[in-house]
């Protein structure tokens, strides 16, 4: 099998094959060079548009790359002899119903396939041509032409799964002038992201699509857009970078940086969860991000693990600024108003209630869920399904973080704290304020803006007795039929909670 290099090819036997060269020096058989001109050639100039079926199979999965018993089409015709407009055997599948759309959209992409194997010089065209054949002399017809390239030992796994990836984006018609798809790095309900090479400055970047089923969508489009406008306001190195916004044909692409590592989200999966001082270093690092965006105007409103990004140098990257909006834009604030934006595990409780000024406290909270998720392993509240999700989020107090992970210091626990504070006023107000207690406990410190001495966390618990007795005077009417109760004066009742708050403070005393 191969090494995954591309720079030279050996038979089964060891030895050089005959005709094989790097890709750079490819020369394409003659052949060939009449089916160029996708986005995926290296010239950068515009693609030739083809009209995909409607039920593309996805080429991630071998079993749907299979070979009809059709010709395969060129300039839009279908041939009818035993030779593809590549020069080459068409590849068959005894038994396919001649002429059927499934046949037709296979075929299709194994003649792209063969073609891409043989313009990147995994194979010569002879070559390609032998695995067809045999194929077709095999006992049982319709084996996939992608496995034989593989078995023949022409390509490797890893150089299949790019291929698919590029035979993916030429079926779909997601062409883009300048760029070479390599690989799909992920797809979602609002995009599909591809690794790719720009041509004009040799550089590896990530492009995001979107969908064909909201490519005639104003409302999508506009939101798709201002993704790519946001982030073009934003120039960080904690923020991965927007390079290009654009349309090609029918699709609409946003390009960025691309971040070669692992997100936060697959750390936890892999880890269980993060030592405290890799998560306080990591958080920081997003914080300061967080930080430039708010000081621009633009809160993300969608801070979660999957979208912090760790590069192999272990620079942390903050992505997708797909929910990103400017702090002063009324217009869409009360365009928005009722609707929850946000992931669920991680959103604030004003942006589940759909409040119209979500500000940089918003930001600061998702942090915090996310901190927490990253120190107990565990996101702090969880539910059957979203909405009881995002309710607990209102009202119900997290699992302390220590009682999940005992090692974790009371520092880091009083920051997770202030920053999932269910009221806005009783957050860090900025990330500066936020970023100074991260460094605090970074160095063992004490916290000095989250933490509460035990006799202002008192008097903060008397005002809050004391103003809830107030506000309800209709539930202690005294029953003038009877005697009163002593209990049914509020100065007794300041007592007894007055004693009741000595005991527990006393308990704790004793306890630290």
């Amino acid at each position: 099998m191969n090494d995954g290099s591309l720079s030279k090819q050996t038979t089964k036997s060891g030895h050089p094959q005959p005709g094989r060269t790097a890709p750079e020096a490819l020369t394409p058989p003659r052949g060939l060079s009449s089916l160029r001109g996708s986005a995926l050639r290296t010239n950068g100039s515009a693609p030739h548009a083809m009209t995909p079926p409607s039920n593309t199979p996805d080429p991630g999965d071998s079993d749907k790359l299979r070979m009809p018993d059709d010709e395969p089409r060129r300039a839009g015709t279908a041939t009818s002899g035993g030779t593809s407009g590549a020069g080459m055997p068409s590849p068959v599948s005894g038994g396919s119903k001649a002429g059927s759309k499934a046949a037709r959209t296979t075929q299709d992409t194994d003649t792209i396939l063969a073609r891409l194997v043989v313009e990147q010089g995994f194979a010569t065209m002879e070559e390609v041509q032998e695995c067809i054949r045999k194929q077709r002399d095999a006992a049982e017809p319709g084996g996939s032409l992608a496995q034989l390239l593989v078995n023949s030992d022409f390509i490797t796994k890893r150089q299949l799964d790019r291929l698919r990836a590029q035979v993916e984006a030429e079926r779909s018609g997601q062409h883009i002038p300048g760029y070479t798809i390599l690989g799909k790095l992920g797809a979602g309900a609002m995009a599909t992201v591809f690794k790719a090479r720009q041509m004009s400055l040799d550089r590896l970047v990530a492009i995001k699509i979107l969908p064909r089923k909201y490519s005639s969508d104003p409302q999508f489009i506009e939101r798709f857009n201002a993704e790519g406008r946001s982030a073009a306001q934003l120039n960080h190195p904690n923020i991965v970078q927007a390079y290009d916004v654009g349309k090609a044909g029918e699709f609409h692409y946003f390009v960025m940086e691309y971040v070669e590592g692992s997100s936060v989200y697959e750390e936890i999966v892999r880890k269980k969860r993060y030592t405290e001082k890799e998560a306080v270093e990591t958080i920081i690092q997003v914080a300061e991000a967080l930080d430039h965006a708010h000081t621009k105007g633009l809160i993300h409103r969608d801070v979660k693990p999957k979208n912090i990004m760790i590069s192999k140098e272990g620079v942390v990257k903050l992505a997708d600024m797909g929910l990103a909006r400017a702090i002063t834009d009324r217009e869409a604030a009360e365009a928005e108003a009722g609707k929850a934006f946000g992931t669920p595990y991680y959103i604030s409780p004003e942006q589940v209630r759909g409040e119209v000024d979500v500000g940089p406290q918003a930001d600061i909270y998702a942090l915090g869920c996310t901190l927490y998720h990253m120190v107990t392993g565990k996101v702090p509240f969880e539910g059957k399904d979203p909405s009881e999700v995002m309710r607990k989020h209102l009202k119900t107090p997290p699992v302390a973080p220590d009682a999940i992970n005992a090692k974790l210091t009371s520092g880091v626990c009083e920051v997770i704290e202030k920053m999932m504070a269910k009221r806005r006023a009783d957050r860090y107000q900025n990330c500066a304020d936020m970023l100074s207690d991260l460094h605090s406990v970074l160095k063992g410190e004490t916290p000095a803006i989250a933490h509460k001495p035990i006799a202002g966390a008192a008097q903060e618990a008397i005002s809050e007795v004391l103003m809830e007795v107030e506000s309800r005077p209709a539930e202690i009417a005294i029953d003038k039929t009877r005697a009163p109760s002593p209990f049914s004066h509020v100065a007794v009742q300041f007592v007894v909670i007055m004693l009741i708050i000595s005991v527990i403070l006393n308990f704790v005393l004793l306890v630290l």
